[in-house]
């Protein structure tokens, strides 16, 4: 169970490092999805710093401060739980898979969390 907990945290970690990374530097894909799901362009720093705070709080989780973990998986579920109402709402549903993704492998962290 340790193992699966890892395995799927890195994951967790690695794509909402990455998608911060691209919302920082403002990719024509992520101003692109936004618009298209009317996310204003003056929030994508703000989403990308708590995607990052989520990456970052994991970590912090695998290196020992579990409730920090925890806490941040909680809060990615309920990010990406917010990304896919928005993106039903706005009946963009072409690339609702990424959002999927997110929000499965939030969940998978959080629980693997709570039982590791």
């Amino acid at each position: 169970m340790v193992t699966a907990y890892v395995v799927v945290t890195v994951l967790t970690i690695a794509a909402n490092a990455a998608i911060a990374a691209g919302d920082y530097a403002k990719l024509d894909f992520v101003l692109a999805n936004s618009a298209e799901v009317h996310v204003p362009r003056s929030w994508v720093p703000v989403l990308a710093t708590l995607k990052a705070a989520g990456a970052a709080g994991l970590l912090l989780g695998l290196l020992g401060v579990r409730p920090l973990g925890f806490a941040a998986a909680a809060g990615l579920v309920l990010f990406y739980a917010g990304a896919l109402i928005t993106h039903v709402r706005a009946r963009v549903f072409h690339n609702i898979a990424f959002p999927g993704t997110c929000f499965a492998l939030a969940a998978a962290s959080l629980a693997l969390a709570a039982t590791a």
